[in-house]
């Protein structure tokens, strides 16, 4: 590698990492399976901005149409498989959802690596825009095989979706119904496919520099440090946790990477899908941002970050799970309730009003 390519290689990744601490960057993916076998998957979604999220259902037989940058229209095609999740902005695309296979696909922020195809000659037909990418995933394909070969037929190009202010930079990833996962990254026109054993995602750098990355924490355990003898004296730890010592905290992107694969890779296994969606959120809570802690300024003005939502699906029993920063009660969807060859798509409200429970008056006497 040359010096100036060592140098903008650099610049880029120094570029990614300030990227992806700013205001509007930050989101972090999960997947496991319990003990029967269910695979549940889950993320956050970090804005600085409100993406004005709602739940979408999109049926069978539906004729769907990529979007090219000038508006024009770029790839269709018809739905095979019924799709539910959240649009943003009220567009009638699922960026993060599961389908009634099972199959589950999100979007998230790729600041500074994300390259999409030129939307001119026979890339056209085939164009689809960031935010519609997993929308085409869902109702087309019901594994990652099929994905995978499926890629060829598709182009992202860099279309600025419907109440967004800038085209959005996006990688996805997408887990089966076994629980593997894959990473898709659309990097130089083309695609990069990671087969993703951890079922972790987050932000900029790419996926295959995350995974190098953890080799720096091969040492954390979820075990206590054992009590050392030094010279005949004995050293124990104060506390509890001194097997996570050194864990990274703060809110980068890789910091969240090596904290999501340690927590998701320790998590005792839960019994049932619906254990697993209760320990999915658990796990997803260690990621959640309030308003001000991550912040940025410009020109005087103040931008901070926090946490839209957080969204766990229950590709099993086929439920999508969603709370929101205002309002942290569960709220679900369940793609068993729908009419899988209804003829229009169904959106959902979930800006609902936060409901505590009151348990003043309900005491009971012993």
């Amino acid at each position: 590698m040359t010096p100036s390519l060592l140098a903008k290689r650099l610049v880029a990744l120094g570029l990614a990492f300030t990227l992806g601490t700013s205001p509007a960057l930050a989101c972090t993916g999960i997947g496991f399976t319990t003990k029967d076998g269910a695979s549940i998957s889950g993320r956050t979604a970090e804005f600085g901005v409100d993406l004005e999220l709602n739940g979408l259902f999109i049926p069978r037989g539906q004729a769907l149409t990529g979007t090219l940058p000038d508006g024009g229209k770029g790839l269709a095609y018809t739905g095979k498989y019924a799709a539910l999740g959240t649009d943003a902005y009220g567009e009638n695309a699922i960026i993060d959802g599961l389908n009634e296979k099972g199959l589950a696909a999100a979007a998230f922020y790729f600041p500074s690596f994300a390259g999409y195809a030129s939307p001119e000659g026979d890339n056209k037909a085939k164009a689809v825009s960031p935010t519609q990418f997993v929308t085409w995933i869902l109702t087309q394909f019901a594994t990652l095989d099929e994905v995978k070969a499926g890629l060829k037929d598709v182009v992202i190009v860099p279309t600025t979706p419907k109440g967004w202010s800038a085209m959005p930079p996006m990688h996805y990833v997408v887990y089966d119904k076994s629980g593997k996962a894959i990473t898709i990254e659309p990097i130089d026109g083309s695609f990069k496919v990671y087969d993703n054993p951890i079922g972790v995602l987050t932000n900029s750098p790419t996926f295959d520099w995350h995974l190098v990355n953890l080799s720096n924490y091969v040492n954390l355990s979820p075990f206590n440090a054992p009590t050392r003898d030094i010279d005949g004296s004995k050293f124990k730890s104060f506390s509890q946790g001194s097997g996570l010592r050194g864990l990274p905290g703060d809110f980068t992107s890789p910091s969240r990477f090596v904290r999501a694969a340690v927590f998701s890779a320790t998590a005792i296994p839960s019994e049932t899908p619906e254990q697993g969606v209760a320990q999915a959120f658990h796990i997803l809570n260690q990621f959640d941002i309030p308003y001000g802690a991550v912040r940025s300024e410009d020109s005087g003005k103040m931008d901070a970050e926090w946490t839209l939502g957080t969204v766990v699906r229950d590709q099993e029993n086929l439920v999508f799970y969603i709370r929101t920063y205002d309002n942290p009660n569960v709220r679900m969807i369940s793609m068993k309730d729908q009419d899988l060859d209804g003829k229009e798509m169904i959106k959902f409200d979930i800006d609902t009003k936060y409901e505590m429970q009151d348990l003043s008056g309900a005491g009971t006497p012993f």
